[in-house]
């Protein structure tokens, strides 16, 4: 008790904390002094050493980690618990979501989604003008941006071309924000080159949006998905109940014998104790917590229990392999030798196995099995890269970078990031990008993200941080909560040292491979 009375305490007079700040850190306190949902020994001592990481998302989980209500329904039939009606014009649907957002749970005390925004706005537009758009939308993206201060708070666009989706990455060039996090849903036979143009040359500006390969996205799903938080693709009018995540550095640094036993015995080993883990903790939600039972949004409708399911998620795919490389006498790095990767990529295989022989509870979702996820990364990251990425400052070229990670991006239905950083140079040739993406995604890439080196705007993990908010929080806090894990990253993971490329053409620079 007096663990908890001093830690409360150091909330309470922690002058960098705003009051809602201070608010979800009490939350998370209260919440630890519940027992954890019933695991083995064995599984409660992996969690304490960090080998299997729940991400902070505490003892006791009263609701899922990452929600993606039916907006689109909501929007048809009104919400009763909100005494909203069905909205009948421009004005009334962003009134109507924003009143919405402010409801919806998450891990992070915010909405992680805010939907399909162009598709869910356009029926509303009548004879609206160009211009009343735009002039509404900046109305609407300044209340997200100042009422759901965190970066993992997400909004998609596409992949159709229109007038909404034009505005929105207008509105982002002009207002400069952190939040909302933005994709764009590209589909080769919907997306015009016109569309994804104004994408790159947005990413200029402020580092988004993601872009994502629709279909490839969309074949992993029944219906309708979202890309929410980090890259994490899930299912609307569902989501996920929990993300908890393996860490391959630590599995690889314990194991004892040859690379073959690594296979039959460690990674099975742990990644059912992993399972083990998610399927407690999806149990305490929904039997002992009985979420879906009393939440509005569940009562209503815009979400469904049958439309969740759970995460598998992991980091340290590069350390793992270089240590299993070397315990085999090679000493070859991850992302730069061909039979490095071909061993990363088998660990890749070998986990998605592992998981999808796993019938789990409450995964309607993804037909009675979690979500596969190679996860981006938190701020207490020191030692582990995250997911399946090469390590930050030793990436190669773009062309090897590509060709090395496109390969396993078709394991991840959960969702799966790299992060590419080009020289500032790029920005007199935006073709030269739509080139790049175009041609990642024919070699399987599920989502391409990229920054420019000398950007305002820094890509963390999967959020995103201004260089002048971190100098701010530094010295007396940020509005933004996500700003805390930013700083950390930035002082533990290197994450503003990726190393920059210059795009040439394939052709000139062939020599290297």
């Amino acid at each position: 008790m007096e663990d908890i009375k001093n830690r409360v305490l150091e909330v309470l007079t922690d002058g960098n904390l705003d009051y809602k700040q201070k608010k979800h850190h009490l939350a998370y306190i209260a919440e630890s002094t519940q027992a954890y949902p019933k695991v083995s020994a064995e599984a409660m001592e992996a969690l304490s050493e960090k080998v299997i990481c729940d991400l902070f998302e505490g003892s006791a989980p009263y609701r899922p980690r990452y929600i993606l209500p039916d907006y689109k329904l909501a929007l048809i039939r009104g919400i009763k618990y909100l005494e909203l009606d069905p909205p009948t014009d421009f004005d009334e649907a962003i009134n109507f979501l924003s009143i919405l957002y402010s409801h919806v749970p998450s891990i992070t005390g915010y909405s992680v989604y805010l939907g399909s925004i162009d598709q869910l706005l356009l029926p509303y537009v009548g004879d609206l003008t160009e211009e009343a758009i735009y002039k509404k939308l900046k109305l609407f993206w300044r209340y997200i941006d100042r009422c759901l201060p965190d970066a993992f708070v997400h909004a998609n666009i596409g992949p159709e071309d229109n007038i909404i989706a034009r505005s929105i990455l207008k509105i982002e060039r002009e207002f400069k924000q952190v939040v909302p996090n933005l994709t764009l849903k590209y589909d080769t036979e919907k997306t015009s080159d016109d569309l994804l143009e104004e994408a790159v040359k947005t990413v200029f500006e402020v580092a988004k949006p993601h872009i994502a390969n629709h279909k490839m996205t969309a074949a992993d799903f029944k219906g309708n998905y979202g890309v929410v938080s980090c890259y994490n693709s899930l299912p609307e009018g569902g989501g996920s109940h929990t993300l908890i995540r393996l860490n391959l550095k630590k599995i690889s640094d314990a194991h004892k014998g040859n690379l073959e036993t690594f296979f039959s015995n460690t990674l099975p080993k742990y990644c059912l104790m992993t399972l083990d883990v998610i399927e407690a903790r999806m149990k305490y939600l929904v039997e002992t917590v009985k979420y879906f039972e009393t939440d509005f949004l569940a009562q209503e409708g815009i979400i469904k229990l049958e439309n969740f399911s759970a995460m598998f998620g992991f980091y340290g795919l590069a350390e793992c392999v270089n240590l299993l490389m070397k315990n085999n006498g090679q000493d070859y790095p991850y992302g730069q030798n061909d039979e490095a990767n071909q061993l990363g990529h088998r660990i890749l295989e070998e986990m998605k196995k592992l998981v999808d022989s796993r019938q789990l509870p409450y995964c309607e979702a993804n037909n009675g099995k979690a979500f596969f996820h190679s996860q981006s990364g938190i701020d207490i990251d020191i030692e582990e890269t995250a997911g399946a990425r090469i390590p930050i400052g030793e990436e190669p070229d773009i062309y090897s970078h590509i060709n090395t990670v496109a390969p396993h991006h078709h394991l991840f239905n959960g969702g799966i990031s790299d992060i590419f950083h080009f020289d500032e140079t790029i920005k007199r040739n935006p073709l030269a990008v739509l080139d790049i993406i175009k041609g990642a995604f024919k070699k399987g890439m599920r989502m391409f993200t990229f920054n420019l080196s000398d950007s305002e705007f820094i890509r963390i993990t999967g959020y995103l941080v201004r260089r002048s908010d971190l100098k701010e929080f530094r010295e007396e806090g940020s509005r933004y909560g996500s700003t805390l894990f930013a700083a950390n990253s930035m002082d533990n993971a290197d994450v503003d040292k990726r190393i920059a490329k210059r795009v040439n053409s394939h052709e000139r620079t062939a020599s290297q491979y």
